[in-house]
Formats: structure tokens, C-alpha cells, sequence
């Protein structure tokens, strides 16, 4: 086991003139005077300093938590490349790959044909992961000649420290622009570094796809944000679509998880465009770039067919051609428009629902199915035996996002921000969007009704339909809380900062003038900043001076051993999480991984997993030979494993989808049978001769037993 120890009316879209106080102070006769433009250079210039300079502390901080946590610049290689755990240590160990190889040609050809990753199987690991990164930066070390000033493992980690960097420059972009002040973006920063436990993991799982994707993907919500902006100029409008389409594809390059996040980007812009608070042309041109986008991504990946089959891709496609067929759909009255509406979206999903059945009969594409028996399962739409799906009910990260989640994002105030300001944009967006549907513009309205408006800009309208989408999608599995609770921050500091929700509110109360949101805009932020620094400057402090020590002993001998007395060539089985480490840290031909994206790969890891089920030694030796097996390495932690409750230990799990009754106190499922066999990974300790003539123990430490396979069944 790991463990640390101590080292020593108006129209939507329109802004009316009596809220624009803050520009009338700068126009007179129609003209900015020359100090309102030298003002507003001043503040940008001030702005775009502070940004940058707290991205660079955000991207230190992290690093220096992780340097703290482990004393990685004082371990040794081996413990380094352990502390990358499960799918980490699988994605590092392609950089590892590459820059081993003797040419950049022979690295990229050892990636495209591999048969070291999967045993008895040679696969193309550019087409079934996505590791573009880790090609790039093993190619930009090698050409860059950087092994004289930087060792290549530190090189890769400080790129993703830098990413944390661009992610924190971009929330604080993505809310100077909703709010129309800089300090907004300097209150979503703070929350974002007080919050990190919520906001990121990037210190201690700094490979994972997430933390090269979310940096790129609040790119292009800063971009779309800017997008929005009414009266852009042609050559800004077309700079920014090329900002969006470059982010939205280096964020789809990164993660295998890009078409479910853009999907539900594509949710929020159909929700609102048909709504009409969104310029129709911009939306178009939005749901274009991110097809084209995730194409490209699909011809680097060789055509993977999982893209072309993603709910996304005919979801998108479904939309451009319900467009052509519907285009008088914001014509009418308000039941006229709501039927249409109504039918448009059924055109939609019905559309979808075809495309994508049609493209996945025509590829016979299955990779994807354990994700909707997961889905079926976790939403009570039926109990499942299935293994794949269990394995994910199972995990902590796919499960709802827990409480005190919310007590911790309270204790920063955030949360009773975002709620505060999240509950007045509600209410707002509603009556704006009725008066949209129902053609009221030029309806009469009471004066007090137009004036309590919100001026929903299309930039807010997204970024708030953006944050309950998200919201939802943090809510049902935690391990997409990180797409939200960063968002949380921009849009809880947009709120505080914002004039137009100010003036909403002294209106409401008649209490308005343009000096008192001008002070309340101002001074809210400035007075949450000083909370901040007094509550969490000692904790951080703190926290910077804890000092700890990387301290895997088991795993680093188990790791060394495998180097010393194993073939090079050598087949190895074992749990998903430790075989990632065994290619990284020895470089040996794994029997599964962690990539679980393949279902012939589920189906293997299944078979590998019976040397924990209630199984005979001889169909266990078959099966591990069957995947050219020469050594299993059995954890105590999964044969004896407590962390799970039963019903979700991998030991039920298996027990259950192979038909037989769970061990322990409890209830059992009356068709289940008890198996005829005991447990081999409890049985095959007693060296009893059933089990010898199959397995020979050449390892043991307090947590591993090696095994060595026979070659053919001996003979008694």
C-alpha cells in the first residue's frame, strides 16, 4: 500500500441606455474623451499583468505542493515513475517509449505497432488513446536539446504545472469579460486556488488526460464568450472563431472523454438558440467548428470509430439538417413558437437516433455500450449483472457528487455566491426568453418590468445555461466535478462584479443610482478578497511548509524485482492500476491496462480478473495462457479488500457476473449457486499440489505474490 510519512422588453441581446452608466462617464456628444481611452488601455494593461501573474503563482503553488508532498526531486527514478498510479503511469510510459527509441521515426512506428501494450495483440496506440501530447513533448525534448538543462520527467511535469497556468488565465478572461472588471477575474482565481481540492487534482495525478484538456477546453469558453460579444468587427470575429476551433481541438486531442463534454456543449447552444438568446450565424458556425474539430481528431487517430459513432457527431448532424427542413421556427406567438419548438426538438432526437444507429450498424461499432449499460444502471432504468457496468456503479468517481463537496465551496463563500447569483440569472433568463418566445418586444410592459430586465447578453445567456448543464453533469458523477466547479468560480465572480445585476437588484428595491452599484460592484469583490486572505493565507502557508516523503517500499521491490529476474519479453497479468506501472517502471508485455475504452480489452480484463474469482487452478492457468501469461502478480488488497463495501468488491463483482454467491454476512440473489471451487487467490497460498503443478510462488512481500505459470500441465 502507498502511504506518506514525514521527511523530516427590451430585446434580450440589447443593453438599454439608463444601465449604461459607467460608459456615459466617459461620452460626451457622442465622443469618448481622450482620458476614458487612456483609462481603459491603463486597465487592460493592468488587467492582463495581474492575470498572467496569477496564472504563474497558480502554476508554482502546484508545483510546489507536489514537490513538498513526495520529495520528488530526492527519490529515486523508480519510486518517480510509481507515484504516476494506474492510467497516469500507462500514458507517461509512451513519452518514456518515444524518447528511448533511437530515431523519432522508429518511436512513432513502435506506438502505431504495438505488442507490448496488450499480449498476443499488436495495436495502434495512437488510434486507441489519446497520447498526441506525449508524442509532442518527447519530440520537442528531443529537438530542443533539453536533456542538458532538464531530466525528461521533469520536463513533462512542469508543461502540465504550466497548463494550470493558461487554465487560470483563462477563467480570469472568461469572467473580466462577463463582468466588464479585471477584479472579477482576479476573485475567480482566488477561488479557484482556494478551492483547489474541488477545483483540480493536477499535483497528484499529473498525467491524467483531464489536466492537458480542461486548460484548453476554458480556452474556448473564453473564446465563445468573446465570440458572443455584440458588435464585433469582421477581422476580431474571424480571429476568435480560429481561437475557438484551435482550442476545441487541441481539448478533443487530449482527453478520450471529448465527445460526451462536447455534447453537452452542444445541449447548451441548441438550448438557447432555441430560446433565441444566442445570434443564430455564431451557433451555426460554433456547432461546425466543433465537428470539424473532432473529425480532425478522429483522421490523427486513424479513423477511430468510436468518434464517427459518438452520440455527439449525430447529434450535431442532426441539428444542421433539422435547421433546413424548420427555418420559420421564431415566427409566430407564443403557443405557436412553443409548438414549433417542440416539434424541432423531436425532429432532433429522433434524428440522432437514427444517424447514430445507422453509423453504428454500418461500422458494427460496440466499444462504447459498457457506458450506456452504466448510464441504464445508474439512473434505475433496471439492476445489472454485468461486469463493466458494475465496475463503474462501483467506483467512488462515477458515483453522485458527495456533501461535503457543497460544505467546502461554503467555507470560501463561493457557493453562497454562486447560488445568489445563479438564482437572480434564473429568474432572468425566464423573462427574457418569455418575452423572446411570445414576440413582447414591442408589447406594452410596465416601465418597472422593462428596467428589472437583466440585459441577458448572449455571452451570459451561455455561460449560465453552461454552468447548470455542467452542474448536472458534476451532480450524477463526481469525477466531472472539475468541468463545473472551475466554472463555478467565473460565474459566482461575474455575478459579484457585475453593474447589470447590481442595478437589477437597487432597482427591485428603489434604490438605485449609478454611484451605489458602482461602489456595491467594487467593493463586494474587494471585501471577499480580504475574507480570503485573512481565513486561508495561514492554511496555504501552512501547507507549503509541510514537508513528506514518497513511501511505496512493496511496490519499489516488486518493481525491481520484475527488472532483475524476469525476461524482457516476459507476459505479465494482474490488476489494471499495477500493470500500468509494470510497463512504465520495467517495460514488460502487459495481458490488460487501464484503458477501458476497447471491448475486446473489457472482455480480456474480465478473463484475467477470474485469478480473484472462485475458479479452479486449472481453468485459471488456461485462461492466463490463453493471453501468453509467464507471471501473475495477486494483490491482498483486492483479494482481501475492505475499502468497498460487499456487492462492490471486485471479488462480488466477478462473483456475481460468474453466476455464484458472494462471500460474507448477507443476502444473495436466489438464482446465484455457490461455486464448487474456493477462491484461487485465497486457495493457491496453501501450495496445495492442484495449485503447484499449475504455479510456482517466485515472489512475496507484504502485499504482492508472483507466481510463475507452467508452460503444459505437469504430469503426477
Amino acid at each position: 500500500m502507498t502511504a506518506v510519512r514525514q521527511r523530516k422588453g427590451i430585446k434580450a441581446t440589447e443593453v438599454p441606455e439608463e444601465c449604461l452608466f459607467h460608459e456615459k462617464n466617459w461620452k460626451r456628444n457622442g465622443k469618448i474623451l481622450a482620458g476614458g481611452k487612456l483609462w481603459k488601455k491603463l486597465s487592460l494593461i493592468i488587467g492582463g499583468i495581474i492575470g498572467i501573474s496569477l496564472g504563474i503563482l497558480t502554476s508554482v503553488y502546484v508545483a510546489t505542493l507536489h514537490e513538498n508532498d513526495l520529495w520528488f526531486s530526492n527519490i529515486k527514478e523508480v519510486e518517480r515513475e510509481i507515484s504516476f498510479r494506474t492510467e497516469c503511469g500507462l500514458y507517461y510510459s509512451y513519452y518514456k517509449q518515444m524518447l528511448q527509441a533511437p530515431s523519432i521515426q522508429l518511436g512513432l512506428h513502435g506506438l502505431i505497432f504495438d505488442n507490448k501494450t496488450e499480449s498476443m495483440r499488436t495495436i495502434n496506440i495512437l488510434e486507441r488513446m489519446n497520447v498526441y501530447q506525449e508524442v509532442f513533448l518527447s519530440i520537442l525534448y528531443r529537438v530542443s536539446h533539453m536533456k542538458k538543462f532538464l531530466e525528461p520527467i521533469y520536463f513533462y511535469i512542469y508543461t502540465l504545472f504550466s497548463l494550470q497556468a493558461i487554465y487560470v488565465a483563462a477563467l480570469y478572461v472568461t469572467s473580466w469579460l462577463l463582468s466588464g472588471t479585471w477584479l472579477s477575474g482576479v476573485l475567480a482565481a482566488f477561488w479557484y486556488i482556494t478551492n483547489r481540492i474541488d477545483t483540480t487534482r493536477v499535483e497528484f495525478t499529473i498525467p491524467l488526460r483531464e489536466n492537458w484538456a480542461l486548460p484548453f477546453f476554458a480556452v474556448q469558453t473564453a473564446a465563445v464568450t468573446f465570440l458572443f460579444r455584440s458588435h464585433l468587427q469582421p477581422t476580431h470575429e474571424r480571429l476568435t472563431l480560429l481561437a475557438v476551433f484551435i482550442s476545441t481541438f487541441l481539448f478533443c486531442l487530449a482527453w478520450q472523454f471529448n465527445q460526451f463534454i462536447l455534447l453537452i456543449q452542444a445541449l447548451v447552444l441548441f438550448t438557447l438558440d432555441c430560446l433565441d438568446l444566442l445570434p443564430r450565424g455564431k451557433v451555426t458556425w460554433i456547432y461546425i467548428i466543433q465537428v470539424a474539430s473532432l473529425l480532425l481528431v478522429c483522421f490523427l487517430q486513424f479513423f477511430n470509430s468510436m468518434i464517427v459513432g459518438s452520440l455527439f457527431v449525430s447529434f450535431n448532424m442532426s441539428i444542421l439538417l433539422a435547421r433546413k427542413l424548420q427555418n420559420n421556427l421564431k415566427t409566430g406567438g407564443l403557443f405557436s413558437r412553443l409548438g414549433k419548438i417542440f416539434l424541432h426538438v423531436l425532429l432532433v432526437l429522433s434524428l440522432t437516433f437514427l444517424v447514430n444507429n445507422f453509423i453504428k450498424k454500418v461500422l458494427n461499432l460496440e466499444s462504447d455500450e459498457h457506458i450506456f449499460k452504466f448510464l441504464k444502471a445508474k439512473f434505475g432504468f433496471g439492476a445489472t449483472r454485468d461486469f463493466d457496468a458494475n465496475l463503474y456503479l462501483c467506483e467512488e468517481a462515477f458515483g453522485l457528487l458527495p456533501f461535503n463537496t457543497f460544505t467546502r465551496l461554503s467555507d470560501t463563500l463561493v457557493f453562497y455566491a454562486y447560488i445568489f447569483v445563479l438564482f437572480i440569472m434564473v429568474i432572468t433568463a425566464a423573462v427574457v426568453a418569455f418575452q423572446n418566445l411570445s414576440g413582447s418586444v414591442n408589447v406594452k410592459s410596465t416601465d418597472k418590468l422593462q428596467k428589472c430586465i437583466m440585459l441577458l447578453k448572449p455571452g451570459v445567456a451561455y455561460n449560465l445555461v453552461h454552468t447548470i448543464l455542467f452542474g448536472l453533469l458534476a451532480l450524477s458523477t463526481m469525477r466531472m466535478k472539475y468541468l463545473w466547479t472551475s466554472h463555478i468560480c467565473v460565474f459566482a465572480a461575474f455575478g459579484l462584479c457585475s453593474s447589470d445585476l447590481w442595478g437589477l437588484i437597487l432597482r427591485f428595491v428603489h434604490l438605485y443610482t449609478p454611484q451605489r452599484v458602482s461602489v456595491i460592484r467594487y467593493l463586494t469583490p474587494i471585501l471577499i478578497l480580504l475574507y480570503l486572505c485573512y481565513k486561508f493565507w495561514p492554511g496555504v502557508m501552512a501547507e507549503l511548509s509541510e514537508l513528506r516523503e514518497f513511501y511505496d517500499p512493496d511496490t519499489v521491490e516488486l518493481m525491481n524485482w520484475i527488472k532483475s529476474n524476469t525476461p524482457k519479453k516476459a507476459v505479465i497479468a494482474g490488476s489494471m492500476q499495477l500493470l500500468a506501472g509494470v510497463k512504465l517502471c520495467t517495460g514488460r508485455i502487459l495481458t490488460n491496462h487501464p484503458h477501458y475504452e476497447d471491448k475486446s480489452l473489457r472482455e480480456r480484463t474480465k478473463q484475467v480478473y477470474q485469478m480473484y474469482a472462485k475458479r479452479s487452478p486449472e481453468e485459471v492457468h488456461r485462461i492466463l495462457r490463453s493471453f501468453g501469461t509467464d507471471f501473475v502478480i495477486l494483490e491482498d488488497s483486492i483479494c482481501y479488500e475492505r475499502r468497498h463495501t460487499r456487492g462492490c468488491r471486485l471479488r462480488d463483482l466477478l462473483d456475481i457476473a460468474n453466476g455464484h454467491t458472494m462471500d460474507g454476512p448477507g443476502e444473495n440473489d436466489p438464482d446465484l449457486k455457490q461455486s464448487p471451487y474456493p477462491r484461487f487467490c485465497e486457495e493457491i497460498k496453501r501450495n496445495l499440489p492442484s495449485y503447484t503443478m499449475y504455479f510456482a510462488k517466485v515472489f512475496q512481500n507484504k502485499t504482492f505474490h508472483v507466481y510463475k505459470l507452467a508452460k503444459h500441465k505437469k504430469t503426477t
